[in-house]
């Protein structure tokens, strides 16, 4: 029999494939299209202190090999997300979440992952740290390693739970600010976030996305996903979930190959809801054709 299961710092799977923040909800709603319970597990979308309605509209556009969003973390707040979201996926989903932090501040990353620590529901947190820093004139936290090791620092003074950071492949140097990561209490990383894109109207000349430049996802930014989780795994000895293009069970095997030890589903479950399903489905069968008995035992095998 094919094994599929792994581990996320004491965290449980019982397969690799979670559906990514940001394209899931906040879960309960694809209850309708398939038994959710298959699911690893699911990174909810994004939370921050307080309400935020997002963006203006347009704030999706389609484009060759993906999309671009600029949905600019919209979400009902913690307290509402604590208080109203989670006993509504509690109802269709009997396993452990990962829960993603969001924050304009570093005293509003520490205060949401503070509300957050005491849940049973939520085995670890995603931090995203692609959030425009509104004390650095806008600079994203992700794009700089000293701010990477502050939020961590910070967060770990106050939870036990494990972190995650979520990190953006729009920078030099990937592995200097994973290893920053790391050295800062990081349990595991989450490679990557989206990278930046512009669509523009051939017919007005102006950008479609209200922001103008947005974030780019899809297939088309699966070699530079897995490239990033390539050279963190060779310099980073912390567990990595890979994230970016994944479409299919070859996908997954590729991403674990390079070094992930779980992979989370972006954009595809926008164009399918029941992708994550039909990728869970196939991997046993992909698994026995390539002679793979167990899923742990190819984690960063392209290295050696």
């Amino acid at each position: 029999m094919n094994e599929l299961n792994i581990n996320l710092s004491g965290m449980s799977l019982e397969n690799p494939v979670i559906p990514a923040s940001g394209t899931f909800g906040f879960g309960y709603e694809f209850s309708n299209w398939y038994d959710i319970n298959i699911l690893g597990s699911i990174a909810l979308k994004s939370v921050t202190k307080k309400e935020k309605f997002g963006n203006p509209s347009p704030r999706v556009a389609e484009c060759t090999g993906g999309m671009l969003n600029a949905i600019g973390l919209q979400n009902p707040g913690v307290e509402k997300f604590i208080s109203e979201e989670l006993p509504k996926l509690s109802k269709v989903f009997s396993k452990k979440v990962i829960a993603s932090v969001a924050g304009f501040s570093v005293e509003e990353y520490v205060n949401v992952a503070g509300k957050l620590n005491d849940i049973p529901k939520i085995g670890l947190l995603e931090i995203n740290l692609s959030c425009p820093n509104v004390k650095k004139d806008g600079v994203t936290f992700a794009s700089c390693a000293k701010t990477v090791s502050f939020v961590c620092e910070e967060i770990k003074k106050t939870i036990n739970k494990p972190i995650y950071v979520k990190l953006s492949p729009n920078v030099t140097d990937i592995v200097e600010i994973a290893l920053a990561a790391k050295s800062s209490g990081a349990d595991g990383l989450v490679l990557c976030n989206t990278l930046l894109g512009l669509v523009i109207n051939t017919k007005t000349g102006k950008p479609i996305v209200s922001t103008g430049v947005a974030g780019f996802s899809g297939p088309a930014i699966k070699p530079i996903a897995l490239r990033t989780v390539y050279q963190v795994y060779k310099n980073v000895d912390i567990p990595i979930i890979g994230s970016g293009g994944i479409c299919t069970a070859d996908d997954v095997i590729e991403f674990m190959s390079a070094g992930a030890c779980a992979v989370e589903i972006g954009a595809q479950n926008l164009v399918d809801p029941c992708i994550c399903k039909k990728i869970i489905d196939d991997l046993p069968t992909k698994m026995a054709e390539y002679n793979i008995k167990n899923l742990k035992e190819i984690i960063g095998r392209s290295h050696d």
